[in-house]
């Protein structure tokens, strides 16, 4: 049998649940993971199921295509095995690439990356690339920083990358790229309360005595760093706390971050809703 992931957002009415899952019955299919949500505040509805089947995927979606006319469902489909194209962006920042490759390299994140993207050589990177992933020098030209993209937008086209992740990329992607790549664009940003923006954010936050750190992933929008978010964490420091100490801990911070929202991107478990996220749990 094939496992699929189906997940659906429309208008909230009765009887979507029970549409769904009889048509998934009616072809044979054994549900295994359920999760849905209605939002009060917009009148959305979210839904997201893994089921198991043996029939054709083909007659399945002309058979669901029902609900879809019906419900006006906003709905994807997708054999839960299949590796998503991702392609990586990098600086100087190498933690979250490193770590991004060594998941996937252990099968915890079901990804194929076709090739990375740095603005800088690969000799600034501190790491050894995995063998057969390519690596693309597209130095930016600040006063032509369209030509850049350009490329970057050849690349995603030509490898047919679904995801583009941000992997402590130093670069402010344009409004008009961040558009065409909505909602598959994935950032890592240092997050701090207060927050603390430019260069060495780190230091700024020991000068000020902060008492936590942490980390936000979103997705890219035209607004910088303020995407639907995906996923956050923090951690306590102290006034023992170096400056070091708290690069240290931030890169670990990132790390677990990036990697949490690109599993669920994956995974399909993200959701758009609005400004804001549906993320049903792993």
């Amino acid at each position: 049998m094939t496992q699929y992931i189906l997940t659906l957002r429309c208008r909230n009415r009765s009887g979507i649940v029970a549409a769904v899952a009889t048509r998934i019955a009616s072809y044979g299919g054994d549900i295994t993971e359920a999760h849905q949500f209605d939002d009060a505040e917009t009148g959305m509805f979210f839904m997201r199921v893994e089921f198991a089947m043996e029939g054709p995927e083909d007659a399945f979606r002309a058979g669901i295509a029902e609900e879809v006319s019906r419900f006006d469902l906003d709905l994807t489909l997708r054999p839960a095995g299949t590796k998503r194209k991702v392609l990586l962006l990098v600086s100087k920042f190498d933690h979250c690439l490193g770590d991004l490759l060594y998941r996937m390299r252990l099968g915890e994140l079901n990804m194929q990356a076709v090739g990375i993207v740095g603005n800088h050589p690969q000799d600034a990177l501190n790491l050894t690339l995995m063998e057969g992933i390519p690596y693309h020098h597209l130095p930016v030209d600040k006063e032509a920083k369209h030509v850049q993209e350009g490329q970057v937008r050849a690349l995603i086209e030509e490898t047919g990358a679904e995801l583009v992740v941000l992997a402590r990329y130093m670069q402010v992607l344009s409004d008009e790229f961040s558009a065409w790549l909505s909602g598959r664009c994935i950032n890592i940003h240092h997050s701090f309360l207060p927050g603390f923006k430019g260069a060495k954010p780190y230091h700024k936050a020991h000068e000020r005595g902060v008492k936590m750190i942490g980390a936000t992933a979103h997705y890219v929008t035209g607004d910088l760093d303020e995407g639907p978010i995906i996923c956050q964490d923090v951690e306590a420091v102290s006034h023992a706390d170096r400056p070091d100490d708290l690069v240290r801990k931030g890169r670990d911070i990132e790390r677990r971050v990036l990697a949490r929202a690109v599993a669920s991107h994956l995974e399909d478990r993200v959701l758009i809703n609005g400004q804001k996220t549906v993320v049903f749990a792993r």
